[in-house]
């Protein structure tokens, strides 16, 4: 996966010269509509509990990216109680 910023000018040009495309791909189609969702300065509301997230991530022995993809992905945000449990050796 890429992930890559751009300026409004930049993505209304990469958006204009898909659209120039009679028949996109699927590939095509998905990268036109994620520019339409590429304007994370038009959500000022949102946000991320980050102490939450280090603490899934720390629980569950894996990156704070993951869990971020996780919840991205559907796995509801509220904060729950959890309790680790160490396997025996």
């Amino acid at each position: 996966m890429w992930s890559v910023r751009f300026s409004d000018s930049q993505r209304d040009a990469l958006r204009e010269m898909l659209g120039e495309h009679e028949e996109l791909t699927a590939a095509q189609q998905g990268a036109l509509d994620s520019l339409d969702l590429a304007r994370w300065d038009e959500l000022p509301e949102a946000t991320l509990d980050w102490d939450c997230l280090a603490e899934l991530a720390s629980a569950q022995g894996i990156g704070e990216a993951d869990v971020f993809w996780d919840l991205t992905s559907g796995m509801p945000a509220r904060r729950r109680r959890f309790q680790v449990v160490k396997k025996a050796a």
